[in-house]
């Protein structure tokens, strides 16, 4: 699984440690860290990273992402109006355990702001390994499992029904927002040589 770490400009304090612990918490190899960095020449609302995630998401270059802003809950349901995006609101290790095995999205959204305070980076902590200490999808608890996975299915069904596509979108929205995310050349480029979704590619190299 391949594994995004971003989050918004205003929580650029928190990039580092984000990355350090999905990384450490995931045992995964593959995560890969698109920011806000502090060296970043542009500041990027949690609306514009949410789009940022529906293309990363919707293109198949990513499998995952961890995400966050002040309180959490404005990039949940910014990434929820993206075209193949499921996204969970997880502050408390309850919460992601919960998310990974019944919800099984491809998103989570973490409060870096609100409540976060001293020693806020061990409760990040806590949560991320809740989020990755099992498979995803098996359904909790057990004797509940084939039914709770039964009504993921049908959110995911319902969910892909009333979403256009991910061109669609980006041919809707406003020009000037489409514009300055395409100046996200780490992400775009990523997304160039890495996206199994060809039509989407297509239309970021022809509108880059």
């Amino acid at each position: 699984m391949k594994i995004g770490v971003i989050q918004a400009s205003s929580q650029i304090a928190k990039n580092e440690v984000l990355y350090k612990l999905t990384k450490e918490k995931s045992k995964q190899n593959d995560v890969i860290n698109f920011g806000c960095f502090e060296e970043d020449e542009e500041n990027y609302s949690y609306i514009e990273i949410s789009i940022l995630i529906g293309l990363l998401l919707s293109s198949k270059a990513i499998d995952f992402i961890v995400t966050g802003c002040s309180s959490g809950q404005g990039m949940m349901l910014a990434c929820n109006n993206m075209p193949d995006v499921i996204c969970g609101y997880i502050p408390t290790p309850q919460d992601a355990f919960l998310f990974g095995r019944i919800n099984d999205g491809n998103a989570v959204s973490i409060p870096l702001g609100l409540n976060y305070g001293w020693s806020g980076e061990v409760n990040l902590g806590y949560i991320l390994e809740a989020l990755f200490d099992l498979p995803f999808g098996i359904g909790y608890p057990v004797e509940d499992s084939k039914r709770k996975l039964e009504d993921t299915k049908m959110l995911k069904r319902i969910n892909s029904l009333s979403k256009v596509s991910m061109v669609e979108l980006l041919d809707s929205i406003d020009k000037s927002l489409v514009t300055k995310i395409m100046k996200n050349q780490k992400i775009i480029d990523y997304i160039i040589k890495n996206g199994n979704d060809k039509n989407l590619v297509k239309w970021i190299e022809n509108n880059r």
